[in-house]
């Protein structure tokens, strides 16, 4: 019993296949990476010049599919297998590794696919199964080949742009949303503040989720992100500037810490303060007497277990006694971290520049025979996407001159100017 398989990898649409474990042993393996598959023409060349005693009495494939680009093509594939002596196995999508399926033709000669409706009932089904994958291949490599040439993605542009052929191009009368609500969410690190006020200045409602979609969206920063989880950089202009991006990066981070809701309440420690003595959080409450302006602003425990229950406090007391707090232990932790060097910002740059000259050198490469167009463009879209990767890696570095922060943020006054 003598077997062969066949492997079809096309390298737009992802790494090449690979097989654990074949349910035959196998005496060769051919595998192509070419939709012109030069490798089954050879082996079926080969197999049709010699005698039937030495013809494969196997031939393993992953699909169906993997045989043709068209219904006609496979048909025709499996009716040469077929006069051949070879009895066809697929491993999968069709059968299981344990289990392969077998697959037989009729003697009827089926050149186009209207001609199924002569062979079996179970393979028709089971080639119109095949026509429908095919039909989606050819149109995941079309796909593939936009994202080769930083094309945009199929379906309606993000807000603030207007789709064209090429790329993004900026949508005049709805740049200045967009960029309104980035800044206040720099200014203020507050979510749905940033929604309330592009709502109110400009009447354009959107929900809280729509927001984190536009602070965390590469599209906004310049750069195009696909289904496959690539970004390629620099595609169209950005509505946010590459420093006020890694701002919102800090402060999505540091607001992933905070409770629901924290960041966009209007008091500084809401959602911060829980009792020392019962562990419970406390919540702001504001207590006026009737008919009168002043107002009394109090924090008192959400769910004490404790009888009598633990005593509310004054806010005011509590806001300057953390602000004092603040600024006496945070010198003393600054003493207590190592000086920050500029290493880890320089290998990065390195790897950035390495990756950036690898680029450049792609065509020459292709020039000289050694890579061909599609896996330079492979290649060149893979070191795009390292590059996005390491960028946003620099972009999240602490600044170098991080003592001197330290320094201003132990002021008193600076916290005095953040709240209330």
């Amino acid at each position: 019993m003598t077997s062969v398989a066949y492997l079809y990898s096309d390298p737009l649409l992802g790494p090449p296949q690979t097989v654990e474990q074949w349910p035959h042993a196998i005496e060769h393996l051919y595998q192509d990476f070419a939709i012109d598959r030069p490798q089954l023409k050879s082996l079926l060349a080969r197999v049709e010049d010699s005698p039937p005693a030495e013809r494969p009495e196997y031939l393993l494939v992953t699909s169906l599919e993997s045989l043709a680009e068209t219904l006609t093509e496979l048909t025709d594939r499996l009716h040469q297998l077929d006069n051949l002596g070879i009895t066809l196995l697929t491993v999968a999508p069709e059968a299981t590794a344990n289990h392969p399926m077998t697959i037989t033709v009729s003697e009827s000669p089926a050149s186009e696919p209207a001609a199924t409706e002569s062979l079996p009932s179970p393979l028709s089904i089971l080639l119109a199964t095949v026509q429908q994958r095919q039909q989606q291949r050819r149109l995941q490599r079309g796909h593939a080949r936009n994202r080769l040439q930083a094309l945009p993605p199929p379906g309606k542009a993000p807000y603030g742009y207007r789709r064209t052929p090429q790329k993004y191009e900026l949508d005049k009368s709805a740049v200045p949303v967009v960029k309104a609500f980035f800044e206040q969410f720099v200014l203020y690190g507050s979510l749905r503040g940033a929604v309330r006020y592009i709502d109110r200045r400009y009447g354009k409602r959107i929900s809280p989720s729509t927001g984190k979609r536009w602070l965390t969206s590469p599209v906004y920063r310049g750069h195009t992100a696909y289904k496959d989880g690539q970004t390629m950089l620099n595609t169209h202009a950005a509505i946010l500037p590459p420093d006020e991006a890694a701002q919102v990066d800090r402060l999505l981070r540091r607001n992933r810490s905070l409770p629901p809701r924290t960041a966009s309440a209007p008091r500084s420690l809401s959602g911060l303060v829980r009792c020392q003595a019962c562990g419970s959080t406390m919540t702001v409450s504001r207590v006026s007497a009737p008919r009168r302006e002043k107002a009394y602003l109090y924090l008192q425990p959400a769910g004490c277990p404790r009888q009598p229950h633990c005593a509310a406090l004054q806010y005011n007391a509590v806001l300057q006694k953390t602000i004092e707090t603040i600024c006496t232990e945070l010198p003393k932790l600054m003493a207590q971290l190592p000086a920050v060097t500029g290493s880890q910002k320089a290998d990065l740059e390195q790897r950035i520049l390495q990756k950036q000259q690898l680029i450049e050198q792609l065509p020459q490469w292709v020039n000289q025979g050694v890579l061909d167009e599609t896996t330079a463009a492979l290649r060149r879209y893979t070191l795009q996407n390292e590059i996005a990767i390491a960028q946003q890696a620099l972009a999240q570095l602490p600044p170098v001159n991080l003592q001197e922060l330290f320094r201003t943020v132990s002021l008193p006054q600076f916290w005095q100017d953040l709240s209330e």
